[in-house]
């Protein structure tokens, strides 16, 4: 005992540095696409933009001519990288959670039908609001409210039912929980696609829009509002870290360590709802973020939750920023839909993990 003391202290201080590392380095990378999203765009060259902002910070002034490009990096990019880096980061840390939860490196938000709920509610209030006095006066008095608070409450009914669904004599089955999930999906579109059919042009442009992913609706309100929703659930999520270490050893296993399982699903579950809800309300459908970025850093620093949910946060907000950089800048004057990107990158991977569960199932 007195030899493996010792060296299970060596192993927690290199898998504790690797984090800090591993954080720091990502951290410099966010500041630095930061600044990209900000002073990189169609509108402007990199160097204009660059200068406008030196001249605002050294004297406090302009020079004649460079005020509209001042408003376009302050008003409009800057909220812009602002959404994409809550949106990144919500998306990462609830499919970092769920993954855990699960025990699947396959499970996010958008494969257990949280997305498609959040869709369903967005689409709901787009369409009939207006026809029913109530709601349409609440989506009047409280705009920044309205269809984020719908789309919770369709994340929770489609998610629950995929929680409902999946489970056998009161444990999870994944096999049964991603098929509900495609079930579930399937419903979602179809359901969608016939409210859609009752559509006018103008909610027709509005949804087909933003079911594509954008992050062209930002602004300051939309930023503060969705960080607090975001910044509060993460950290919840985040202070489940032990229950979640528990639950990775297996359903038995954390029973035997005192954890109440049913209780960190269901919160697990109302939290991931409640982050990628209102997300979806504003930035639309973005797929894979939350599959992709937890398992590429799962592979660093290994299965501690803690570690990996911090880290997701970050990086979560990094592949998203860079997926608007691109989007928005590889067909000028044109753009390509946020969620194109996203998928352009994330089917080869979810391929490459079910090939990679195949093998371990063979």
């Amino acid at each position: 005992m007195s030899a493996q003391q010792p060296l299970s202290q060596k192993l927690h201080l290199q898998q504790e540095t690797r984090f800090l590392v591993t954080l720091i380095v990502l951290g410099l990378l966010l500041i630095f696409c930061t600044f990209l999203g900000t002073l990189w765009g169609p509108a402007t060259s990199f160097f204009q933009a660059l200068q406008s902002s030196y001249q605002v910070f050294t004297q406090g002034q302009l020079a004649q001519g460079e005020g509209i490009i001042n408003d376009l990096i302050y008003q409009i990019r800057l909220p812009r990288v602002f959404l994409g880096l809550i949106a990144g980061a919500g998306f990462a840390v609830s499919g970092g959670a769920l993954q855990v939860l699960f025990n699947n490196p396959l499970a996010d938000s958008g494969l257990i039908g949280i997305n498609s709920g959040a869709m369903l509610g967005v689409i709901f209030g787009i369409l009939f609001a207006k026809v029913f006095g109530p709601l349409n006066t609440l989506m009047i008095d409280f705009p920044h409210l309205f269809l984020p608070f719908l789309a919770f409450l369709g994340a929770c009914l489609l998610g629950g039912l995929v929680y409902r669904l999946s489970l056998n004599n009161g444990r999870i089955n994944v096999a049964i929980m991603l098929l509900a999930g495609v079930a579930v999906n399937a419903f979602a579109g179809a359901f969608s696609g016939l409210m859609i059919t009752t559509a006018n042009d103008e909610q027709l442009r509005t949804i087909t829009f933003w079911s594509m992913g954008s992050l062209n609706g930002a602004d300051w309100k939309i930023v503060t509002f969705l960080g607090g929703i975001v910044i509060v659930g993460s950290i919840a999520l985040i202070r489940l870290h032990k229950e979640l270490d528990a639950m990775a050893l297996g359903e038995r296993e954390a029973l035997y360590l005192g954890v109440n399982t049913d209780s960190v699903k269901k919160r697990v579950l109302i939290l991931s709802a409640l982050i990628c809800g209102p997300i979806v309300s504003y930035v639309g459908l973005i797929g894979f973020v939350g599959l992709v970025v937890p398992h590429i850093l799962r592979l660093f620093l290994g299965p501690k939750t803690k570690q990996l949910l911090i880290s997701s946060f970050v990086l979560g907000s990094i592949f998203l920023i860079l997926s608007d950089v691109f989007a928005k800048n590889v067909i000028t004057p044109s753009e390509l839909p946020i969620g194109i990107v996203t998928a352009l990158v994330g089917t080869p991977f979810f391929t490459y993990l079910l090939l990679k569960q195949k093998r371990r199932v063979g």
